[in-house]
């Protein structure tokens, strides 16, 4: 599974705003996809809204066994 989730966050990371650039794939367990953004990204009072709104949808609709992706 993490190499999936892997494989499709380098896919969108080209294509996507400033913040999922700096966003580190930490692991994987039981649908949860932990994240690390980092960089001002980190800190960014709209790391929640880029996280929920962008990450967390396309690695759900191309990957259903996701459940919630988790900033860590």
């Amino acid at each position: 599974m993490n190499e999936k989730v892997e494989k499709i966050i380098e896919q969108i990371r080209p294509v996507a705003a400033g913040g999922w650039r700096r966003c580190g794939l930490v692991g994987v367990k039981d649908g949860v996809v932990s994240v690390r953004l980092t960089g001002a990204c980190g800190c960014c009072p709209m790391s929640t809204m880029t996280l929920k709104n962008g990450i967390e949808r396309m690695l759900k609709s191309k990957l259903p066994e996701v459940k919630e992706v988790v900033s860590v």
